[in-house]
C-alpha cells in the first residue's frame, strides 16, 4: 500500500500479528449489503461493527456507549469481518488473493517429511463460529494439521470455512501436487517389522476393553443385588 492510499480498518486488521492468513476483503464486496445477507443475526451492535469495517466517518452512536460496550463492538467487528472473509475468499477475486499467499507458502508447510515442505491451506472443520479453531490442510497427503503458531490456533476455523481450500485447488489444477511416493516403514536392525505385531497389539487392546466392560457390568449387577437386600 502506497503512502497516498488510505489506511483502512481492514488493512489495519490484516496487518496485525497473527492475522497473516487473512486477505484484505475488497471494499466493493463488504459495501454491498447483498453479500452480508443474514450476518446481522449473529453480531451484536451489527451496524456499528459494520461501520468500523467500512471505515465510515465517526458515528455519533459511539458517544452513547460505555467502554465495555465499545470493547464489545470492537470484538463484534472482528467476528463480522471473519464471517465476511469466509464468503469473500470463495469468490474469484478472493481465491486470486489467497492463491498468491499459497504459492509463497504464506500459510506454512506440511510437517510430514515425505510431503517435502508442501505448502498448506487454512481450513475450517465447520462453517459455524465457535466450534473449531483454524486448521491447515495439506493437498499432498490430504491430512489436516494444527498450526504451529499459537496466534493462528486462536483463529476461528469458520473464518476460512470448509469450502475455500478445495475450491481454490479445484479451480487451479496447476497447483495440485502429486501424492507422496514414499512412506515410512518401521524397521528393527534393518528388517521390516511384521504386521503380526501390530495385529497382536490391536487384539490385546480389544481384549482389555472387553474385560473392562465386563468388570463394570459385574460391579453394576452386584450393586443392584445389594440394593435389593436392603
Amino acid at each position: 500500500m502506497s503512502d497516498s492510499e488510505e489506511f483502512t480498518w481492514v488493512s489495519w486488521y490484516c496487518s496485525q500479528k497473527g492475522k497473516e492468513f487473512f486477505c484484505e476483503v475488497r471494499d466493493w464486496y463488504h459495501t454491498d449489503n447483498f453479500n452480508l445477507t443474514g450476518l446481522s443475526n449473529f453480531i451484536p451492535y451489527y451496524s456499528l461493527a459494520l461501520s468500523l469495517i467500512r471505515s465510515e466517518e465517526y458515528n455519533r452512536d459511539f458517544d452513547q456507549l460505555s467502554q465495555e460496550q465499545i470493547a464489545i463492538v470492537d470484538r463484534a467487528a472482528e467476528v463480522l469481518y471473519g464471517l465476511i472473509h469466509a464468503r469473500f475468499i470463495v469468490t474469484t477475486a478472493g481465491i486470486h488473493l489467497m492463491l498468491k499467499k499459497y504459492r509463497k507458502a504464506k500459510f506454512g508447510t506440511c510437517p510430514r517429511v515425505y510431503c517435502e515442505n508442501q505448502p498448506t491451506l487454512p481450513i475450517g472443520l465447520s462453517d459455524i463460529i465457535g466450534q473449531y479453531s483454524l486448521k491447515l490442510f495439506c493437498p499432498r497427503c490430504q491430512r489436516v494439521y494444527i498450526p504451529k503458531n499459537p496466534e493462528h490456533r486462536k483463529i476461528d476455523g469458520a473464518y476460512f470455512g470448509t469450502t475455500f481450500a478445495h475450491s481454490l485447488l479445484n479451480s487451479n489444477k496447476d497447483v495440485l501436487p502429486f501424492r507422496p511416493t514414499h512412506r515410512y516403514i518401521p524397521r528393527i536392525y534393518g528388517f521390516k517389522i511384521s504386521n503380526s505385531i501390530s495385529k497382536y497389539s490391536k487384539s490385546k487392546k480389544m481384549n482389555l476393553l472387553l474385560q473392562e466392560k465386563n468388570d463394570k457390568k459385574i460391579i453394576i449387577e452386584n450393586e443392584k443385588e445389594i440394593e435389593k437386600e436392603k
